[in-house]
């Protein structure tokens, strides 16, 4: 019985303890949050950067990136030349149903046409609301936060050509 009470004794204390004492809960949807510097949220996409070359789709373990382009042809410009072909991109859209965020698609664009944005309220009722257009995906565009700066004491590169002045 007397280790019936003293665990009730340190129960209670402990009860008491904790009622007096403030909570670090943060009240979300009236107190945003204070996210990392460069915190993963959401794929944004620049659009006039992408050339449809279907990298971040091919390596997308999940499958989640659709792709439609067509070829347009160009007109040779007025110096001479011939007509050249590029790609349009006519749908980009990735489904967060299935993306798992491994930023493999980020990685693997040679355009910079992917970024990580730190927006995380995109949560929706209906799974079928999770596949986001590149209308969608370029709004987000807006909340990418900055690249790093270059580090001017950073090592020069195989030309003699260091990142600072690389950068000017």
């Amino acid at each position: 019985m007397s280790k019936f009470l003293t665990g009730l004794a340190k129960g209670m204390a402990t009860t008491a303890r904790t009622m007096v004492t403030h909570a670090p809960t943060q009240q979300y949807p009236h107190v945003q949050p204070d996210l990392p510097d460069r915190s993963r949220g959401v794929i944004a996409l620049l659009e006039e950067n992408c050339t449809s070359c279907m990298l971040c789709a091919r390596e997308c373990p999940d499958w989640c990136i659709y792709i439609d382009s067509h070829k347009e042809t160009v007109p040779p410009g007025p110096e001479g030349g011939r007509a050249r072909q590029h790609n349009m991109l006519d749908r980009f859209a990735i489904d967060f149903s299935l993306c798992m965020y491994c930023g493999i698609c980020i990685e693997v664009c040679p355009f910079d046409a992917l970024f990580w944005s730190p927006e995380f309220e995109y949560a929706d009722g209906d799974i079928r609301n999770l596949l986001h257009e590149k209308e969608k995906l370029g709004e987000w565009m807006r909340t990418v936060p900055p690249p790093e700066p270059i580090d001017p004491g950073a090592a020069p590169d195989a030309d003699g050509v260091s990142p600072g002045e690389a950068a000017g």
